[in-house]
């Protein structure tokens, strides 16, 4: 109940907010830049398989080749928050030999035994005095809440579950307000320690400060709610680098409460969810809409995520961010409408739907997708911008530059590290190659982009950057010893690097910004020589302007 595992912080490279240039301008002067189960429990196998609603998620999916339809989901795939049908299924009485936890003051509870099953009765039930009281189970435990069952930490409990233990499993509980507010920076109020094994369903985290969860290797969350916390729904990250996480028609909605970026400017450290250094990751059927940033962020030499059947809608900033990280399958998804806030206050970089930032498939990276980074039968609706493809010029391995400063790519030879991809070694080949993440392979196909800028508001403007696809890098300019400076980078992501958009839907006045920040072309240049893209792709314009 009383321990040190919530005074630990939860320390990590934070990436900083894409710094972005006016369109057009090439900087000279020296600045750092950066683009940024409950085994054996017959009640719970039936609430599965009879609560659990049917996924709508799979339209499209048997398209035959060539063609496009509606891609992603013509709705959200799960509606869970305040859903009883979903989130009330728990048991109305204790299972055999469950310890019964009644309702109120429970500072008496020995909550350390393993393989253990705790059922919580219905009511607001607390955990006593003091910011690190908490819950630190034993290995094996289970926590099953009754309907109507609340753990509320009353903004005097830092976190609700810590400790290392793994195997634990919690099961529909509402856990909401631990932390106060503004703390908890970065870390998580259940699975506080990022244990293994955890699995979190049919649950709601909601009003807590940071993130309401943590998530360790091999952690499921299927069947959540993640709602109104103050920084993220979720947060994937592990001192050795989360590994096969699932996350299954969950609904993440309105988090980033505190609005993180405005009280730590340049922080990075906002959104629906974020990965960070995850290896595998199943990310399917989640409605994650109305969050105060991004929807879902993976940061930093993630690699093997199959992203697809999600619902991502009017987050305030990008839809999906996927940066500085590797190998993915982004399909079968909608985006809708995200990017709407963001956007308008930052003309000159397009906010995008989907925004691949220094990243792309690479065979030599271990697991999944490791021959072409697909973003393929996805649809899009009236979203800020498309799809971007950027690669920050400045930013590698070594540099000063790159805000993930303690991280360094992962198709390194053993001679390329964060201290060797200095001013001394850069030049040479290995160097050269390896101490930059890329944007490459990247195959964009088969998807529907429906735009029209009198949905969006007048707002959206070419001025603004609405309303665009994109495949850039900027000038390079920094540190001094870049062999990057110029137009090296703007050459090699849109000539060298294999990227590609091909037999896509253009519906609506799209534009293209390519090969540097600030080139806005035509349809017809866009797909003729010297860029060749979108062959096979067909775009009604439909007589609009996007102003």
């Amino acid at each position: 109940m009383y321990g040190d595992t919530g005074r630990r912080s939860r320390r990590r490279h934070d990436p900083g907010p894409r710094r972005r240039w006016a369109a057009g301008w090439r900087p000279v002067a020296v600045i750092a830049a950066v683009v940024i189960g409950l085994g054996g429990l017959t009640w719970l196998a039936v609430a599965l398989l009879h609560r659990s609603p049917t996924p709508t998620s799979g339209a499209g999916r048997s398209s035959a080749p060539g063609t496009v339809s509606q891609a992603g989901p013509k709705s959200p795939p799960v509606r869970v928050c305040g859903n009883e049908a979903v989130l009330g299924g728990g048991p109305s009485s204790p299972p055999q030999g469950a310890v019964r936890v009644p309702a109120g003051d429970n500072s008496g509870i020995d909550w350390t035994r393993p393989q253990t099953t705790y059922w919580f009765a219905p009511g607001a039930h607390f955990l006593g005095p003091g910011q690190f009281t908490q819950i630190q189970p034993g290995a094996g435990a289970k926590f099953i809440g009754a309907p109507g069952a609340v753990l509320d930490g009353r903004h005097e409990n830092y976190y609700a579950f810590t400790g290392n233990a793994p195997n634990v499993t919690i099961s529909y509980l509402t856990v909401r307000n631990f932390g106060v507010r503004g703390g908890n920076s970065n870390q998580g109020v259940v699975n506080h320690d990022s244990a293994s094994g955890w699995t979190i369903d049919h649950s709601t985290l909601t009003r807590n400060a940071g993130a309401g969860t943590m998530l360790g290797s091999r952690n499921t969350l299927s069947y959540d709610c993640l709602k109104n916390n103050e920084q993220y729904g979720f947060n994937a990250f592990s001192e050795a680098g989360p590994a096969h996480l699932v996350l299954d028609h969950n609904e993440i909605v309105g988090n980033n409460t505190y609005n993180w970026e405005k009280h730590v400017e340049g922080c990075g450290c906002t959104g629906g969810g974020k990965f960070w250094d995850v290896n595998g990751a199943d990310v399917t059927d989640n409605w994650v809409h109305g969050n105060h940033s991004v929807g879902l962020w993976a940061d930093t030499n993630n690699r093997g995520f199959k992203i697809a059947g999600n619902y991502i809608e009017g987050n305030e900033s990008t839809g999906l961010i996927y940066e500085i990280s590797y190998n993915a399958l982004v399909e079968h998804n909608t985006f809708a409408r995200n990017g709407l806030v963001d956007g308008p206050t930052n003309p000159g970089f397009p906010t995008s739907a989907i925004y691949v930032s220094e990243s792309g498939s690479d065979s030599r990276v271990p697991g999944k997708y490791g021959g072409t980074f697909s973003i393929t039968r996805n649809t899009f609706i009236n979203n800020w911008g498309g799809v971007v493809l950027w690669e920050n010029a400045d930013r590698f391995c070594g540099s000063p530059a790159n805000t993930s400063s303690g991280d360094c790519t992962l198709v390194n030879s053993q001679k390329v590290t964060v201290n060797s991809c200095n001013r001394s070694n850069i030049d040479q080949s290995v160097f050269f190659n390896e101490c930059r993440w890329k944007t490459q392979n990247v195959l964009v196909t088969h998807n529907v982009f429906d735009f029209n800028p009198a949905q969006i508001g007048r707002s959206c403007t070419a001025l603004n950057s609405c309303g665009f696809q994109g495949l850039f890098s900027q000038y390079g300019s920094y540190p001094s010893w870049s062999p990057y400076k110029g137009t090296v980078v703007e050459k090699h992501i849109t000539f060298d690097q294999n990227n590609r958009f091909v037999a896509n839907t253009y519906n609506g006045p799209w534009r293209f910004m390519v090969h540097a920040q600030g080139n806005t072309v035509t349809w017809p240049t866009w797909r003729a020589q010297p860029y060749g893209q979108d062959s096979g792709s067909t775009m009604d314009s439909g007589g609009a302007a996007a102003g």
